[in-house]
């Protein structure tokens, strides 16, 4: 699966360089084997931003973008997108995320596929394994856009180093979701609009039954 992910990076155009921050010897040796470049990591870190901060603070770049290594169906196109937040909007995105718009069904009820809300410049408002919007009267039937979260984040490097160093907030200990971190610190995430569909594998129910193309 990392294979499959870091070969799919490689592809955007808007990356300078791509590197696999790990702290398992296995992932380690499958990118290197590959000719790519890996680095392992300290071995104590609570999730992939503060392993994605390590790499990052030796680096002279201005924006970071954090692959995870679980979204196997990540499109190059995605990537630039995601990159382009920066471009077209440098003073305020601190940032970035990707966000797909998705029918009201089984898989968005789903607590392992995170929902965000957003307000009408793209700024995400709050993220949750719950269904948001709740709509509390159905019969009105509104017209309501659902929005699942791709897991690809984007950061100014100043941001990132920043936000690691922040401690854990009381809604981000009840939904188990890092982002809520910065929002309820005050930092803004632009969320721009994918159209491809991206499955995260999370459990190993996840990867039963999907194939990846060679």
């Amino acid at each position: 699966m990392i294979r499959r992910v870091y070969e799919q990076a490689i592809q955007a155009k808007s990356l300078g360089e791509v590197i696999v921050a790990t702290d398992d010897e296995r992932i380690f040796k499958e990118i290197t084997d590959l000719g790519g470049k890996a680095v392992m990591t300290l071995p104590t870190h609570q999730n992939g931003t503060e392993r994605c901060a390590e790499v990052a603070e030796k680096l002279d770049a201005d924006v970071i973008i954090n692959i995870q290594g679980d979204e196997p169906f990540i499109q190059p196109q995605q990537i630039d997108l995601l990159a382009r937040a920066f471009t077209d909007h440098p003073e305020t995105t601190q940032i970035a995320t990707l966000i797909k718009e998705h029918p009201l069904d089984g898989e968005l009820r789903n607590s392992s596929r995170i929902k965000v809300v957003i307000d009408k410049y793209l700024n995400a408002l709050y993220f949750s394994r719950s269904i948001i919007p709740f709509q509390r009267d159905s019969s009105k039937a509104l017209s309501i856009p659902y929005y699942k979260h791709i897991g690809i984040y984007g950061f100014r490097k100043d941001i990132l180093l920043d936000v690691v160093k922040l401690a854990p907030t009381i809604l981000e200990t009840a939904e188990n979701l890092e982002q809520l971190r910065w929002l309820e610190n005050g930092y803004s995430i632009k969320c721009a609009i994918t159209t491809f569909e991206s499955a995260s594998i999370d459990t190993p129910e996840d990867l039963r039954g999907l194939s990846f193309p060679v």
